[in-house]
């Protein structure tokens, strides 16, 4: 569905990343789940002509607004930071398959990258309604691109904080960070964005812990909705690889499945 949505606010939080939160005028773009986006139209001209998808970073279905945070990078998302309280914003949404809960979870593990970690926030407020315990690994280039300490800790996340700047974001420094919660924490499941060569790892460790385990995949996408075929994937069912668009199948993916070429 598409709306058009009040912004609240949309304020730079760090050198790269903004926070946007808008109020949408009715009650019929709820529920939205963890892992769900929305496709963005980042103003009102002609350019740029293709909308920006953002996956949900907080959802508050009594107050009806909807959180985002985003890199800004391109035409679009410069476009988009120039946006103003007060003004409408079109929304389309919420899209695709959001994160699952495996049956008699009790403790869960996130892995994030960069604005990855705006996706598996949402996850974690979930979690923290359904007394299920998370843990969190996150990864940026600098301190500066933390972004969500407060909101981590507000939903009551345990988490580790690495960085390319302090050089402690290495992958096998973060593969024994994960394997001594696993074991430590009983995690029973892996929840992962943002990075390549983190999924790849996480999708190792669920298989030699077997865990459940789910993945968010980011893309550029044109349309959205499915039409386009624009932002596909390959993933592995019965000992055959398929092609699957992200938008509609995904983002959210069983970890297990996803090639990663």
């Amino acid at each position: 569905m598409a709306v058009k949505a009040e912004i609240i606010f949309n304020k730079q939080v760090s050198k790269r990343y903004f926070h946007l939160k808008v109020k949408v005028p009715n009650q019929q773009l709820f529920p939205v789940q963890a892992g769900q986006f929305f496709h963005i139209k980042c103003n009102d001209g002609p350019k740029p002509l293709l909308r920006r998808p953002l996956s949900i970073f907080r959802i508050n279905e009594v107050e009806g607004t909807l959180d985002f945070l985003y890199l800004v990078k391109g035409v679009g998302t410069k476009a988009l930071a120039e946006r103003k309280s007060e003004e409408k914003l079109d929304i389309l949404g919420p899209l695709g398959k959001g994160f699952s809960i495996a049956e008699g979870s009790e403790n869960i593990l996130v892995v994030a990258r960069g604005v990855g970690i705006a996706t598996l926030s949402a996850l974690a407020f979930k979690m923290k309604s359904k007394n299920i315990s998370c843990f969190a690994i996150v990864s940026a280039r600098t301190e500066e691109d933390y972004l969500v300490e407060a909101e981590l800790k507000a939903a009551g996340v345990e988490a580790v904080f690495v960085n390319d700047e302090a050089g402690t974001s290495d992958p096998q420094y973060v593969k024994l960070l994960a394997e001594t919660w696993i074991s430590e924490k009983k995690i029973d499941g892996i929840y992962t964005c943002g990075s390549r060569r983190l999924s790849i790892l996480m999708k190792e460790l669920a298989y030699e812990h077997q865990l459940f385990a789910e993945i968010a995949l980011e893309e550029n996408m044109g349309c959205g909705i499915g039409s386009c075929y624009g932002c596909v994937c390959q993933i592995e069912e019965e000992e055959r690889i398929r092609p699957v668009r992200i938008c509609m199948e995904g983002p959210v993916f069983p970890l297990e499945k996803v090639v990663f070429a």
